[in-house]
């Protein structure tokens, strides 16, 4: 059944809610919802006590790593972890308490595909599929989706449909699937996507992007015929939103 999962983005090591499409490489081009003044732990914490697994941690650029651990450290084994993840530090942060680690560019070399590192990593985990997340964030080209990498700026060849999921789904537990053109404006879901979603995943899935209240939890629990979880940021009062409380949250996935 549809739930509500949360997520701490890091950005330059503090917990931070900001505008999907702006992440460049220049911090001046950044759009910033909110920068909190609690550490990473506090979030990781506050999730744990309240038993919201599947919780993403993802570290926007560098000087991030100290604050992950912190996370990692406050819940060993409840969080997943991605931003950076190569086949060379996954098992890593796998022994430093993630519960799984996410990648997306990685996989991208030069925008284009590379079955050869997705075997790479998974080989890094041991061949342990469980371990891994592959995060399809995609931006919308017409109809269609394709998904997007390098702070979510550069366009793959990858679209994201039934057959490029099918084809991805041997070597991973989840997808997470952040819609970047809807991340952070609390402008409502991309209810096509989601639906889409709903049809071509046969594992688990989390959509995040756009999420303000709980009637949009509500409205992806039907759309995805509870197939698909939903991640709110920017719209929580924890991070300093006013769509919709943690506390709602965590009722509405007792109640499910």
């Amino acid at each position: 059944m549809t739930k509500f999962r949360p997520c701490i983005d890091l950005h330059s090591g503090q917990v931070k809610q900001i505008v999907g499409g702006t992440l460049t490489t220049a911090s001046a081009d950044l759009t910033t919802n909110y920068v909190s003044t609690l550490p990473a732990s506090h979030f990781a914490k506050l999730y744990k006590d309240n038993g919201l697994e599947g919780a993403h941690v993802i570290m926007l650029g560098p000087g991030n790593e100290d604050a992950a651990k912190e996370a990692l450290s406050a819940w060993p084994a409840g969080l997943q972890v991605g931003g950076g993840i190569t086949d060379e530090n996954a098992k890593q942060w796998i022994e430093w308490g993630a519960e799984r680690v996410i990648i997306t560019s990685f996989l991208f070399p030069s925008g284009k595909f590379s079955q050869e590192r997705l075997n790479s990593v998974l080989a890094a985990l041991d061949g342990d599929k469980e371990k891994l997340v592959i995060d399809l964030s995609c931006r919308r080209k017409g109809n269609t989706w394709f998904v997007a990498m390098n702070k979510w700026q550069t366009i793959t060849d990858m679209e994201v449909n039934e057959a490029s999921i099918k084809s991805l789904e041997p070597y991973c537990s989840e997808f997470l699937i952040h819609a970047a053109d809807n991340e952070g404006l609390q402008k409502g879901i991309d209810e096509k996507l989601v639906e889409k979603l709903a049809q071509w995943c046969s594992i688990p899935v989390t959509y995040a992007g756009g999420g303000r209240n709980l009637q949009d939890l509500d409205h992806v629990k039907h759309l995805s015929d509870g197939r698909v979880d939903l991640t709110i940021g920017s719209a929580l009062d924890v991070f300093g939103g006013s769509g919709v409380t943690f506390e709602e949250c965590v009722k509405w996935n007792q109640q499910q």
